[in-house]
């Protein structure tokens, strides 16, 4: 089992190839409200109402944006990014390591911050039937989220057949978390925009082999670092964009302090005209910050990612 000292130097693509191969990974625990009753499985306004109808979708943050303050201190980390002004959360593979008790512990804490948690990111495991779905199901209900996200396909997926599969036992996961008030989704990397053998790129064959209600997470980093307009995949998805990673990129390496390592509103996408195309067609309920690094550290890249996006939304 993975320590989370051993996770938080990884790159986002590294960790996910881990969590993949193991829903084990572990978090720390610390205490967060001694002698909370917790709460109960379905005291969740999320899951009672949809999300949709909002005039403003709120502006929340994948925690992985700030894992290494996550691994050191959740209380404190969950209190920072709340007092920032952030309104959202999404928890990322290492969570499926808690202890029940401690999920309400968690839950207790995000109530006491006016924090929602509407998503997480999950391994593959987690859309198989077995005892990491059954987890799943109970902490995701826990913390009163909506969605749970495929994090990482599985490492055997390459043909278009492979493909078709996987998408299969998503289709058949949507109706196993259906009675319990949650949707499944898939969240796209650079490989999904990649044209298979015969020219089919996979994201199109996740689009078309899934139901409507099955949701389609955008990271916007990478779509745009694989050349794909972002614009014209949410207009060919009406009402399936549900939730978006808020990250942008640019050309150059790490070194340069481009690719991902620039801070929201840095780089080429065309936030604006994303927005608008989210809000109008793409079904969008809540957005998400996300950084893999920058020049500065995790919380000041949140601090100052959150302020860009305020001062967009203010200026359109």
């Amino acid at each position: 089992m993975s320590s989370p000292e051993s996770v938080v130097g990884l790159s986002r693509r590294q960790f996910l190839a881990r969590s993949a191969a193991s829903a084990a990974l572990a978090v720390v625990a610390a205490p967060l409200v001694p002698g909370s009753s917790g709460v109960s499985l379905l005291a969740s306004d999320a899951l009672a109402s949809p999300l949709r109808g909002a005039s403003a979708p709120p502006i929340g943050i994948e925690l992985y944006a700030v894992r290494r303050e996550l691994a050191r201190d959740l209380p404190a980390t969950l209190s920072a990014v709340a007092a920032m002004g952030y309104s959202v959360v999404e928890f990322y593979a290492p969570y499926l390591g808690w202890t029940l008790p401690y999920a309400k512990q968690v839950r207790t804490r995000l109530d006491d911050l006016g924090l929602r948690c509407y998503s997480t990111h999950n391994p593959f495991a987690s859309f198989t039937p077995g005892d990491t779905m059954g987890k799943a199901i109970e902490i995701n209900q826990i913390l009163g989220a909506r969605h749970v996200i495929l994090a990482s396909p599985p490492a055997d997926a390459k043909g278009l057949e492979d493909w078709k599969r996987v998408s299969g036992q998503l289709t058949a996961a949507v109706n196993q978390f259906a009675p319990h008030g949650l949707l499944v989704g898939f969240h796209n990397h650079l490989v999904e925009w990649t044209p298979l053998a015969g020219g089919v790129r996979i994201m199109d064959v996740i689009a078309a082999n899934t139901p409507p209600e099955f949701v389609l997470q955008l990271d916007v980093g990478t779509c745009l670092e694989a050349g794909v307009d972002p614009i014209g995949w949410i207009q060919a998805n009406p009402g399936r964009i549900r939730s978006i990673h808020l990250k942008d990129w640019a050309p150059g390496t790490d070194v340069e302090e481009k690719s991902f390592r620039v801070l929201f509103g840095e780089g080429v996408g065309p936030w604006q005209r994303i927005v608008a195309a989210a809000e109008a067609v793409g079904g969008v309920e809540f957005y998400l910050m996300e950084q893999e690094g920058s020049r500065y550290t995790e919380l000041e890249t949140a601090r100052r990612c959150l302020d860009t996006w305020r001062a967009m939304r203010k200026s359109g």
